[in-house]
């Protein structure tokens, strides 16, 4: 989850700093200084008294809660699918909620205090955003390895590790967030908390979301609906030989979408400046090398099939700078993880001693929470669903290995998570450590068949799914412990955030999957599929059994195929996240989905136990990875970047832009935190642009997707305008960039 600044401390809605307690302090209203909570004795006194008993947990708010979480998880997966990484949706959640209560009990002549209920729709409502990042980092794996990923399968990892996430954080509530209130600040709860109370004082509009998501749904629709320009324009930069020859410089592309620029602006110009370097290291260094040096060769280098004179520079970037790309990811999410170490150390030792009984006798409202038999009954009967249910089918062994390492991680998570932030929180590298030390286990004991791959798989997703909840728990325990909360109240509500996430969650992850799924003309002679579907899959008229590789053989990958009934494979059924081939046997285009963490768990567990990778290209990424930490670089940043296509990169690095334009001379009033309207503004991109592409991948999948494109509605006579990618740049400029710098430079009334 990255959030610009999440090491500090954002801005509330209004504008308006907070002194002592949370109330905000009048005297600092004209003080240049950035506004914050002090750091609170051990005597804190939350904004709501622990003897006052506000409403909190109904039916009203947890439904909304659920409704506005799904929304944002949805846009969590879109964007996690596309560029591994999540941004937080508690502080647009609760802006929306204190506008809807508001105008809710303004009609009613309500006048009671709602910032109980707003805080607790924000708890609910952050639970989808943390399970989108725990599947998407893993589970997409098992598709890269020739698997199926059904929804049912999604859904019951993303449920069992989302509880665990939630029940393991309970004994450490009263230690992480009571004890060491002062020590963990928890950035992103600790900006939360001043937005709710400053809704509560003032009241906050959600116009700016609203517009944003307007903004954002509209210009996806023209773009990638209508078809009024490009989606991705680019250019390839060349220069012609004295022989007549024409040498590749590189290549320059843009996916011009209103989900990227936002992610660009809430990230900021430097994180984005880091991933395109690593997209300019990809497309003006490493395929340009390959294509000079391979033009020569007259048969084609593992593991490509064809001849590297004959690739255009995306097909250089699927044979062999992806595998480079993954390399260095994985290797730069272990640096990470080993940076993390000492700090992983003190969280293990401190967590093991936080797990003690509560103190008996009367607890304040403040202080109640689910009790310890529940949390222990809960993380049985979640032990009891891994080994139980077939959609997901972990051992008895592998089922104790999960729960050790989530509860394990629960702990680091949320510590460092309060010492850092969300955004330096290392949920992936860790996700690579038991997935790593889960693979070494199965392959000291000799568990190195095809099936251990989803196994190692499986316990990685509950894994990591439930650091992802323990972390955004944790910080949604803040919240409410500056606030006043009842921490049992949002432990509640938090259980029917992740059961709705989880289900709706899994059943976008495959529709999205089949989507995008193409079917390519492939002809591997010899190559025999011994494994196939139940199910046949008819073609043209032309019925193929559906066979799979899970492992490479011959020249042919892994992967499902269509075989006809010589045994012969026809086609190769690509799929829709994580898959390479974007035009299918009909000439018809989509963009997948790259999925670049999910990539890295696919490394590791297919090269410990098949040990069938092309390990040269790799080693090459992982010493990019290396050179980058030793320059001093961030080398996760530029590694993703490295991995990412530049398309993707370049369009984040221009939000980052606007940003960076935006902060240069603030004038007077103006808001440029993390809570202020440019932000408020991306996360409603983000979601619109996310939601719309979701509703026309329905209408690709559904094939009515031609329908509404301009060319079928006025003609062939518009390509000329919609095939220029002039056209495309401008239509950013104009309806994507200029509205994102006007709205960031927007002043207090």
């Amino acid at each position: 989850m990255m959030n610009q600044n999440s090491g500090t401390i954002a801005r509330a809605a209004t504008g308006a700093p907070l002194g002592w307690k949370g109330i905000p302090d009048r005297r600092l209203l004209t003080s240049p200084a950035r506004p914050h909570i002090p750091s609170m004795s051990t005597s804190h006194e939350p904004y709501v008294s622990a003897d006052r008993s506000l409403t909190e947990l109904t039916i009203g708010s947890v439904v909304l809660g659920c409704v506005l979480g799904l929304i944002f998880a949805a846009s969590s997966v879109y964007l996690a699918l596309k560029v591994g990484l999540t941004v937080s949706a508690s502080i647009p959640i609760a802006v929306l909620s204190i506008t809807i209560f508001r105008s809710i009990n303004k009609a009613l002549g309500n006048t009671e205090s709602q910032i109980l209920r707003n805080n607790l729709v924000q708890t609910v409502g952050s639970a989808g955003e943390s399970i989108a990042a725990g599947v998407v980092f893993t589970l997409p794996a098992l598709l890269l390895l020739g698997y199926t990923l059904p929804w049912t399968k999604v859904a019951a990892i993303a449920l069992v590790g989302g509880l665990l996430g939630i029940l393991l954080m309970i004994p450490l509530r009263r230690s992480l967030i009571v004890k060491e209130h002062d020590v963990l600040k928890y950035p992103e709860g600790t900006a939360c908390a001043e937005v709710l109370i400053v809704g509560e004082e003032r009241g906050v509009q959600a116009k700016t979301v609203f517009l944003g998501f307007g903004l954002g749904a509209l210009y996806k629709f023209l773009n990638i609906g209508v078809q009024l320009w490009q989606e991705v324009p680019a250019k390839i930069l060349s220069r012609m030989l004295p022989n007549g020859k024409s040498e590749l410089i590189g290549e320059i592309r843009a996916e011009v979408s209103p989900e990227l620029t936002g992610v660009g602006y809430i990230i900021g110009a430097r994180v984005g400046g880091y991933l395109f370097a690593g997209g300019m290291l990809s497309f003006f260094v490493l395929i340009p090398a390959i294509k000079l040096f391979g033009a020569g060769l007259t048969s084609p280098i593992f593991p490509a099939t064809m001849l590297i004179s004959n690739m255009t520079p995306m097909q250089v970037r699927s044979n062999y700078v992806f595998y480079i790309g993954a390399g260095a990811v994985t290797a730069a999410g272990l640096i990470s993880l080993f940076r993390a170490l000492p700090m992983i150390a003190q969280a293990m030792i401190a967590g093991f001693s936080d797990v003690r009984g509560v103190a008996s006798g009367a607890l304040k409202r403040t202080e109640q929470e689910v009790s310890m038999t529940w949390v222990v009954g809960g993380v049985i009967a979640c032990g009891v669903a891994m080994v139980t249910l077939p959609q997901i089918g972990i051992n008895v062994p592998g089922a104790i290995l999960a729960i050790v390492f989530a509860f394990l991680f629960v702990s680091v998570s949320s510590r460092i998570c309060g010492q850092i932030g969300a955004s330096s929180n290392p949920i992936s590298g860790m996700t690579v450590a038991a997935v790593l030390l889960t693979s070494l286990i199965f392959f000291a004991v000799g568990w190195t068949g095809i099936e251990h791959r989803v196994l190692a798989l499986s316990i990685g997703g509950v894994v990591c799914v439930a650091a992802a909840v323990g972390a955004a728990t944790s910080q949604d325990l803040k919240t409410g412990y500056l606030v006043g909360a009842t921490p049992r109240s949002q432990q509640i509500g938090l259980l029917f955030g992740v059961t709705t996430s989880a289900i709706m969650i899994g059943g976008m992850i495959s529709f999205l999957n089949n989507a995008r799924t193409t079917i390519v003309a492939r002809d591997y002679p010899g190559v025999q599929v011994a494994a196939f579907d139940a199910e046949p899959m008819t073609l043209d008229g032309t019925s193929y059994k559906v066979g799979r590789l899970f492992e490479r053989t011959g020249d042919a990958p892994a992967g499902r195929y269509l075989v006809d009934n010589a045994g012969a494979i026809k086609f190769l059924v690509d799929p829709g996240i994580g898959g390479r081939e974007e035009t299918d046997y009909k000439g018809n285009k989509v963009t997948k989905f790259d999925s670049p963490k999910a990539q890295i768990m696919a490394l590791v567990v297919d090269g410990i136990l098949t040990q069938k990778l092309p390990w040269g290209l790799i080693l090459i990424g992982a010493f990019i990875a290396i050179v980058m930490e030793l320059l001093g670089l961030p080398s996760l940043a530029v590694a993703v970047g490295t991995y990412l296509p530049i398309s993707t990169s370049a369009t984040i690095f221009m939000g980052g832009i606007i940003r960076w334009a935006v902060e240069q001379k603030p004038a007077a009033g103006m808001d440029t935190g993390d809570s202020g309207p440019g932000v408020l503004f991306s996360s409603g991109l983000i979601a619109g642009g996310a939601i719309l592409g979701v509703a026309l991948a329905a209408l690709q999948a559904a094939k009515l997707d031609h329908l509404i494109t301009a060319t079928s509605l006025l003609g062939e006579s518009l390509n000329v305008f919609t095939e220029n990618p002039l056209v495309a740049v401008a239509a950013y400029v104009l309806f994507l960039a200029v509205p994102l710098y006007k709205m960031g430079r927007k002043t207090a009334a």
